[in-house]
């Protein structure tokens, strides 16, 4: 059995130092939380969390896809990851983008359920042959460049790595659950 207990303590502001503490704060402020445990945890490796927040932030929320498209993924990503953490913390996000409970089912469901558009569809499979073989097959390459230019083919790429990557150290941290 999988210890639930986090390996990793969030940490304070001695932990964190002001910087990543002051951070951690507005952001659990901005999630409705007092403690936004991802982000207190990561706090804890100093500049190194900054940079990997820089690099986040510019894939969600500053990316160039639509904002439901990179809720689709990232909602898809946890679903396929089984991370609660990222789940519930995008169920939150993607209610503002559009994402709807019907649409939160068909997810779970993947891109072989009815319902998607040709656009959503060509993402959503994407996402599982990325999650699943860590690459694209042609088929899958070509649908997906029939919906996105280039920078947003990239971008994609880089979201799912970016997130399936977050839901494993979420994982093997055994980071908890924000209240």
């Amino acid at each position: 059995m999988i210890s639930r207990e986090p390996r990793i303590a969030p940490g304070r502001l001695r932990e964190l130092g002001p910087i990543n503490w002051v951070v951690w704060q507005v952001i659990s402020r901005a999630a409705g939380t007092a403690d936004a445990h991802l982000f207190s945890t990561l706090g804890r490796t100093g500049g190194l969390f900054r940079g990997w927040l820089h690099y986040s932030g510019r894939l969600m929320p500053g990316g160039k896809l639509r904002r439901f498209d990179t809720e689709l993924v990232i909602l898809r990503v946890a679903h396929l990851r089984g991370c609660e953490y990222e789940t519930d913390h995008h169920i939150r996000l993607g209610k503002r983008a559009g994402v709807t409970p019907e649409i939160l089912e068909r997810l779970r469901t993947g891109p072989d359920a009815p319902g998607w558009s040709d656009r959503e569809r060509a993402l959503l499979t994407a996402v599982d042959q990325l999650v699943r073989t860590r690459d694209l097959d042609d088929a899958t390459w070509s649908a997906l460049a029939a919906h996105y230019d280039e920078h947003r083919l990239i971008e994609i790429v880089l979201l799912v790595n970016q997130y399936e990557g977050l839901a494993s150290t979420i994982t093997t941290l055994r980071i908890q659950n924000d209240h």
